[in-house]
C-alpha cells in the first residue's frame, strides 16, 4: 500500500525537483519512483507509480494537485447539467505514459517480483469527481445519489467504461496484478453500497476475469459489507485496520484470499510494538492460505524507512512464534 511516496528520502529529493503529476507524467521517472522500494526492502511486489485520478484527464474532467498534492477538481459534477460534455475516456490516448511506465518496469523488473497495476473504483472515482476533492461527509456525493440516481448512475457507467478500457491497457503493458481501490466506500451504508457502488465495481471487475491476472478488491472502512464487497468480485479482497482479520475471513467464507491489514499507524510506534501488531496480524491469519500480508492502508508520511526495513525482515521470519 503507496509503497513509494512520501516518507523515502530519496522520493523527496525527486519532489524537489519535479511535481507529482509530472512524476506521474514521466514514464522514466514514475519506474524509478516505483523501484525505490524495492532497492530498500525485500519486498514481493511492485506496485506501479501513478495516481487513480489520471483517467479522469480524457472524459472532460479537468484537475490538478495542490501545494500538498490534494487533488482539486476543476468541474464538478453535481447535477445532469454538469454531465453534459462528461464522456468515457480512451486511456490508451489519453495517458499513454502510464502505459509506458508499465512496460519499462516490467522489463526492469522481468524474474523478480510481480509488478501491481490499479485504479480507483467508479464510486470513489465519483466521489472526488461530485465532491471537487477529499470530503469529510461526502455530503454532494450522497445528494446527488439520492436526489438525481439516473445522473449519478451515468456518471457511474462513464467512469466503470473508463476504468475497464484503462485496466485492460495496463494488462497490455505488462501488469502481473490489478488492485481496485474503492477507498472511500465506508462512507456508504451497507445497503447504499449495495445499490448504487456495488454493481460499478462488480462490472469492471467482471470485465478483468479471464485475462490472467489475480484481482484484489480494496474497499476503505468496509468491516460493515464484507460479504457485499466479496459478491462485487476480486479474486483478494483487501481490508483495513477496522476490522480483525480472523473475523473478516470468517465472513468472506472460502474461496477468496485477503490483503492487509496492519495499521499504518503502527509504524510510528516503537520496534517493539511494530512488532506486536504485526504478530496479531499473522495470528490471525492462522497460517491459512491465501493471505497477503499488507498494511490496511498507505504507509504514513512519518514513518521512517528503518521501521518498513524492520517490518518487512519480520514478517519474512515469522514461524507463528510468540
Amino acid at each position: 500500500m503507496r509503497q513509494a511516496g512520501r516518507y523515502l528520502p530519496e522520493y523527496r529529493a525527486l519532489r524537489e525537483k519535479l511535481s507529482f503529476i509530472e512524476l506521474c507524467r514521466r514514464p522514466e521517472v514514475a519506474v524509478e519512483v516505483t523501484l525505490q522500494p524495492l532497492a530498500r526492502f525485500d519486498l514481493d511486489g511492485a506496485i506501479i507509480f501513478a495516481d487513480i485520478l489520471l483517467p479522469l484527464e480524457g472524459m472532460g474532467i479537468g484537475f490538478h494537485f495542490d501545494a500538498h498534492d490534494g487533488p482539486v477538481i476543476e468541474r464538478t459534477v453535481r447535477s445532469a447539467t454538469d454531465l453534459r460534455g462528461v464522456r468515457a475516456g480512451d486511456p490508451a490516448a489519453d495517458v499513454p505514459f502510464v502505459f509506458e511506465a508499465l512496460r519499462l518496469a516490467a522489463r526492469e523488473l522481468a524474474g523478480r517480483v510481480p509488478l501491481i497495476g490499479f485504479a480507483g473504483a467508479p464510486f470513489t472515482l465519483a466521489s472526488y469527481v461530485i465532491e471537487g476533492g477529499h470530503s469529510r461527509t461526502y455530503a454532494e456525493v450522497k445528494r446527488l445519489m439520492l436526489t438525481e440516481p439516473a445522473t449519478f448512475a451515468r456518471l457511474m457507467q462513464l467512469l466503470a467504461d473508463t476504468t475497464i478500457a484503462y485496466l485492460l491497457a495496463q494488462v497490455e503493458a505488462g501488469a502481473q496484478v490489478l488492485q481496485l481501490f474503492d477507498s472511500w466506500a465506508g462512507a456508504l451504508a451497507p445497503a447504499d453500497y449495495e445499490r448504487f457502488a456495488a454493481p460499478h465495481s462488480r462490472r469492471v471487475l467482471e470485465a478483468l476475469c479471464g485475462h490472467g491476472v489475480p484481482l484484489i478488491h480494496f474497499a476503505g472502512g468496509a468491516g460493515g459489507m464484507l460479504a457485499q464487497v466479496r459478491a462485487a468480485g476480486g479474486d483478494v479482497v483487501g481490508l483495513d485496520w477496522r476490522v480483525d482479520l480472523d473475523r473478516a475471513r470468517a465472513e468472506l467464507g472460502e474461496g477468496v484470499a485477503v490483503q492487509g491489514n496492519l495499521d499504518p499507524a503502527a509504524l510510528l510506534g516503537p520496534p517493539a510494538e511494530v512488532e506486536r501488531h504485526a504478530a496479531d496480524v499473522l495470528r490471525r491469519a492462522h497460517g491459512r492460505p491465501g493471505h497477503i500480508f499488507n498494511l490496511g492502508h498507505g504507509v504514513l508520511p512519518a514513518t521512517s524507512p528503518e521501521t518498513v526495513a524492520r517490518l518487512v525482515e519480520f514478517v519474512h521470519d515469522w514461524n507463528g512464534g510468540d
